[in-house]
């Protein structure tokens, strides 16, 4: 048998910002650790790029937007980083179009007045206990979409909830549970409040945590397989054939990854039904960086949602004082999906064609962007999509759903999915990170 390589009181699985969130709280409580990241790089989900050959300037390709009202958590961080907050650029006029054209003002009338509905169920629902709202057996027995067409079943609602769920989860309406809509929805404070990116790239958050922890804890191109549970604490083995002994385990990867570990003895029935039924969305960005803001001429917001694909969504990226000017494509879910079956030129193609007839409805010239870097999540063997897993109809009202937070013996659960309050966002990543540790440090100090 393979000796053991290192023997710590605290093993972090994962050094996205949940797990590097909780090594720096073991680290401040004295506690020893080692980080394990498959990846060879920190971020996770965040992944910051320089915008062209020409200029440094960093530009996100996964989680990017945060604000100072709501969101303390990774608030607190960007200012102690010493951070710089970009406000979102919303002047100018937005492009929308549907299937059929320009959306008239009864279709989005209609639209409001899902909006009121959702809003209710919204309202009623349980923040701590999402299973025990109200409403919840109700809206776990129906996918989002069945929700929209019980409620009120028109073409245009089930194009926007469609919209709205692919723009927010990367999945389709049909894919995920309503209860866990209306819950994702209630953990946030509406896409309203995305109003700020850094300057510096949002990868920097997990690049300056690792840097608070002691040198050489954070192991890269290490990936977990097998975690075996002593009467002593835990074993953890790894992809490179080394072994670390650990009091305590911190899992810091999404719930649909539980099943690529080997778990001795196996996990409960509940946490193993929760990683077999959760799922991840199609989430893909490709960012187009141009010489100067030519749209914003036009009075446009660089701002465009469209249902046909595959950009469902764009919004302006750029950074005036460091002369970055971009606009960030999103391709996801269903016609995301369809668009990362083409090849690569193929893939850029297509965007620029969709892009070049949206924005010239307005602008007769677009010029040629100087640089086009893309991003697949879903190709990513660690990643295998964003922004986090959703929940299928009959899962959050049992057991399995009920579980997301629970520890198993000496094993911790943390993440993004498993926040009360900003679940799939940076604000719920670091949240999750702080309770995880705080679990830990309470349980050890007993």
């Amino acid at each position: 048998m393979v000796a053991i390589s290192q023997a710590v009181e605290v093993l972090i699985v994962g050094a996205g910002l949940s797990g590097l969130r909780a090594a720096t709280d073991i680290h401040e409580a004295g506690l020893s650790y080692v980080v394990l990241e498959a990846m060879d790089r920190v971020g996770g989900k965040t992944l910051s790029v320089p915008s062209s050959s020409n200029n440094s300037a960093p530009l996100d390709l996964g989680a990017a937007w945060i604000n100072n009202s709501t969101q303390s958590e990774i608030f607190a961080l960007s200012k102690k980083f010493g951070f710089d907050l970009i406000v979102q650029r919303t002047e100018g006029n937005s492009l929308f179009q549907t299937a059929e054209g320009d959306a008239s003002d009864d279709q989005l009338a209609e639209v409001q007045q899902l909006i009121d509905i959702i809003n209710k169920y919204v309202e009623r629902s349980d923040l701590e206990t999402p299973h025990l709202g109200p409403d919840a057996e109700e809206l776990d027995a129906l996918t989002a979409l069945e929700f929209v067409k019980e409620n009120l079943g028109t073409d245009v609602t089930e194009l926007a909830i469609t919209g709205f769920v692919r723009a927010i989860l990367g999945v389709e309406a049909d894919e995920l549970s309503a209860l866990y809509l209306v819950d994702y929805i209630k953990s946030g404070t509406g896409l309203a409040n995305l109003a700020a990116d850094t300057a510096d790239g949002n990868q920097q958050f997990s690049i300056n945590l690792a840097k608070q922890l002691k040198r050489k804890s954070v192991k890269l191109s290490t990936a977990v397989t097998k975690i075996t549970q002593t009467d002593d604490g835990c074993i953890v083995e790894t992809n490179k054939g080394t072994r670390y002994s650990a009091k305590k385990v911190i899992i810091s990867v999404p719930t649909s990854f539980y099943s690529s570990i080997e778990f001795v003895p196996e996990l409960p029935d509940a946490k193993k039904e929760l990683g077999e039924t959760t799922k991840l969305g199609y989430w893909s960005k490709t960012i187009l960086v141009f010489e100067e803001p030519w749209w914003r001429a036009a009075n446009l917001s660089g701002a465009f949602l469209s249902v046909n694909g595959p950009i469902i969504f764009t919004r302006d990226t750029s950074v005036e004082e460091d002369d970055q000017y971009s606009i960030t494509t999103i391709q996801i879910g269903q016609p995301g999906r369809d668009w990362s079956e083409l090849d690569a030129e193929d893939r850029r193609q297509a965007v620029l064609e969709q892009f070049r007839t949206a924005f010239g409805t307005v602008v007769n010239d677009i010029p040629e962007p100087i640089n086009i870097i893309e991003k697949e999540w879903s190709k990513d063997p660690w990643a295998l999509g964003a922004p986090s897993p959703v929940m299928v109809p009959g899962i959050m009202t049992k057991d399995a759903g009920k579980s997301i937070r629970d520890p198993v013996g000496n094993l911790h659960f943390i993440g993004t999915e498993t926040s009360h309050v900003w679940k799939g966002y940076l604000e719920g990543a670091v949240r999750s990170g702080v309770r995880g540790a705080n679990e830990v440090i309470t349980a050890l100090e007993d």
